[in-house]
């Protein structure tokens, strides 16, 4: 854990700890006896920022990603928001994404729920539940919530986050759209594996929730043993990506992530702990590489899909 961790957070973590592993003795147990080469129920989706570059309308991106034959689609609040306030309807769109065979599986927005300052926060709520809205009018049920507004400054106190993110779950439950805890590896507050896990445990709620990212754990300092800890449930979203061995992790910045199986992350222990663990969610694929964006957008969005799906099935078959 991080240095900056007071008595009160590590006693606090050391018992989210204990839940966790009791949580998950019982079925890692029945995972292990099992095939371990069963095929789980995972889904894989589109994150919009990887054909970013290309700015292309929010119909388009829907468009590519069903013609490259996703199940799912994550799209950016803002391109929603531009969207409606050109006049378009919610409704439309989003018969356009079921009629395409996808579903909104998750969004990105950048509510600042945690911020130290109380206006502020309440801004982010208020901020956040117009995200929420805006993704449930065209199907969505899951936003990302990262520490927006709190990725310089000081380190706040773990227990304290937590209170904070279960408003943004309170939120979600009035909207009907949950709010995953995102792990930001470059971020002064939720950079590590380990304090995002702290934070779904001590926020009490059913419906708290986390989102790894497999390039994020690496630029945190986390290792992916650290997966062997926390049960496959409680992730319905996973953003995939690799990275390469240069540039190292403290120069290394979100535009060197590669197509999954491209970089050297260890994705295929990565993916067999997490299906161990219970993990049946979405492998969302989340790449910001201007290389990609200076090339057909179909063409990225089918590479993108077929190296995830080669990736999982190295890793269970």
């Amino acid at each position: 854990m991080s240095e900056f961790l007071d008595r009160r957070q590590m006693l606090s973590l050391s018992g989210a700890a204990a839940l966790t592993s009791v949580s998950l003795s019982t079925g890692t147990t029945i995972a292990a006896e099992a095939d371990p080469k069963a095929p789980p129920a995972i889904r894989f989706c589109f994150n919009t920022s990887t054909i970013r570059g290309q700015k292309l309308t929010i119909e388009q991106e829907v468009d590519i990603a069903a013609k490259a034959g996703y199940d799912g689609i994550e799209p950016w609040i803002s391109k929603i928001q531009q969207y409606k306030d050109s006049g378009k309807s919610l409704p439309d769109l989003a018969k356009r994404i079921a009629d395409s065979g996808l579903k909104v599986e998750s969004a990105i927005g950048f509510a600042k729920w945690i911020v130290d300052d109380q206006d502020q926060r309440a801004a982010g709520l208020e901020h956040a539940k117009r995200d929420m809205d805006l993704l449930a009018q065209i199907g969505g049920t899951r936003i990302a919530a990262p520490p927006a507004g709190a990725t310089n400054g000081p380190k706040i106190d773990l227990l304290e986050v937590a209170l904070r993110y279960h408003a943004l779950l309170e939120v979600g439950q009035q909207t009907g759209v949950v709010p995953e805890l995102e792990l930001w590896g470059f971020s002064t507050n939720l950079n590590r594996l380990g304090e995002v896990a702290m934070v779904v445990v001590e926020a009490n709620h059913p419906n708290s929730c986390m989102m790894p990212d497999v390039y994020h754990i690496y630029k945190g300092g986390s290792d992916f043993s650290g997966l062997e800890a926390i049960s496959g449930h409680v992730i319905p979203v996973f953003h995939m990506n690799d990275y390469p061995a240069q540039p190292p992790r403290d120069k290394i910045n979100d535009s060197a992530r590669v197509f999954p199986g491209d970089g050297v992350a260890p994705l295929k222990t990565m993916i067999q702990t997490l299906v161990r663990n219970g993990f049946a969610g979405v492998f969302s694929l989340e790449l910001f590489n201007p290389e990609y964006w200076k090339r057909d957008a179909l063409e990225v969005a089918q590479e993108g899909l077929n190296k995830m799906k080669a990736s999982v099935h190295d890793a269970i078959g």
